[in-house]
């Protein structure tokens, strides 16, 4: 049963789960609902209004991240440009072996990654693949050596992500980006399939650095909802000799791999809303550095809490994002105080929002080695650019009342 609404009040800390469009960004997108509503594959001067700005926002987000404008594919959001990148990588370096070959094929990931690339992984074992799952420490992190160790001769992708969802962590990701290219140099020499690296970088997008040459990736997808951008927005980094098959077929849109009519207004405002977080970051890190005080502020009072000890890196340590909190709250449902603070009009989540509701246990706290009750008992804030302290403060003064209130119907002793 939902608990009575008891404030008018409306705070917003679930910005890992998705983003306000900024004004910004809706008024780059406006003209492309009505007035310039042509299809981009249209010869006509409707259709090349369109084609231009679809063009153009492939040259901008290009830019942004380092890359060539045709190394820009355009899809509708996170999850699909995860499934081009796997599926399209791991189905074309096996498109033309015997079924031997291709049911001994390895991709390699890790077990925090978010369910579209656990699920892709777990289809494509289905089909016969060998699939590992590499193990993390109990700041979320991933031992390069471990990752090493479990390269084989028939590993042919590794999918792993820049910042995790739930807890924040940052992966070493350029580090493994040269580990990569010095073993595809040996297996070039031996003549082995080139390993591919993907990686998901949607929550890393506005806090870190997107540069796919810095980071020594093959395939890096991004979506537009989590930087202040339209949902259904998003793109897959395919560097240019890296082979793929399509996952959507049709009219051959974006290099045949993403058949489709071109969603014009949606791409223009990710290429803005990509260009204004990317500028955001180079600028002395103002959004970062602020999230980061109050990321510091809001952990120091919430661990003092009787029973609540922090998830994933602390908020001084490098490999955490600046604006992702997330807590164990020991014998309270997780689920049942996000409802209770929605009822004090404060949206909070207990992990990842594509799962929310789903009665899993977060995968990513269990990965930690977290219990199931710990992991039960969790909680995520993550804070936008416009969060401020006197929202946290209102957070501090209402949640242990809630706590106590909750503990006394507690199951979870």
């Amino acid at each position: 049963m939902f608990p009575k609404i008891i404030s008018k009040k409306h705070i917003y800390l679930d910005y890992a789960a998705t983003t306000p469009v900024d004004p910004a960004v809706l008024k780059v997108m406006a003209p492309f609902w009505s007035r310039l509503f042509g299809n981009p594959s249209g010869l006509y001067g409707q259709g090349r209004e369109a084609k231009a700005a679809v063009e153009s926002a492939r040259k901008r987000i290009a830019d942004v991240v380092g890359a060539r404008p045709n190394e820009i594919i355009f899809t509708a959001g996170g999850t699909e440009s995860v499934n081009l990148a796997i599926f399209g990588s791991a189905r074309m370096n096996t498109d033309f072996k015997t079924d031997k070959h291709r049911k001994s094929s390895h991709i390699i990931t890790t077990a925090i990654e978010h369910h579209c690339v656990l699920n892709s992984f777990k289809a494509l074992e289905g089909e016969g693949y060998k699939t590992s799952l590499l193990k993390v420490d109990a700041k979320g992190l991933i031992d390069i050596r471990t990752l090493e160790k479990a390269i084989r001769p028939e590993t042919i992708l590794v999918s792993m992500m820049y910042a995790n969802n739930e807890i924040g962590t940052i992966e070493p990701v350029a580090e493994i980006g040269k580990l990569l290219k010095k073993i595809n140099a040996g297996r070039t020499r031996r003549g082995l399939t080139r390993i591919l690296f993907h990686t998901d970088a949607c929550q890393a997008a506005g806090f870190l650095d997107l540069n796919v040459n810095k980071l020594g990736i093959d395939l890096m997808s991004v979506n537009g909802s989590k930087i202040y951008g339209p949902k259904q927005t998003g793109f897959l980094f395919v560097r240019n000799g890296v082979n793929l098959k399509p996952v959507i077929y049709g009219g051959g849109q974006e290099r045949n791999l993403r058949s489709g009519t071109e969603n014009v207004p949606g791409i223009a405002g990710l290429a803005k809303a990509l260009e204004m977080a990317d500028e955001r970051r180079k600028l002395g890190n103002v959004e970062n550095v602020e999230n980061g005080k109050l990321q510091k502020y809001f952990i120091s009072k919430l661990i003092k809490m009787p029973g609540v000890t922090l998830n994933g890196p602390a908020p001084d340590d490098r490999n955490r994002l600046v604006n992702n909190i997330n807590v164990a709250i020991k014998n309270i449902e997780g689920e049942a105080l996000m409802l209770y603070l929605d009822s004090y009009g404060i949206s909070v989540s207990t992990g990842s929002a594509c799962s929310t509701g789903s009665g899993d246990t977060s995968h990513v706290l269990l990965a930690l080695g977290r219990s199931q009750k710990q992991a039960r008992s969790s909680i995520r804030f993550s804070l936008g650019k416009v969060t401020t302290k006197a929202e946290l403060d209102y957070v501090l003064k209402v949640l242990p009342g809630i706590i106590d209130q909750l503990r006394k119907t507690s199951s979870l002793e």
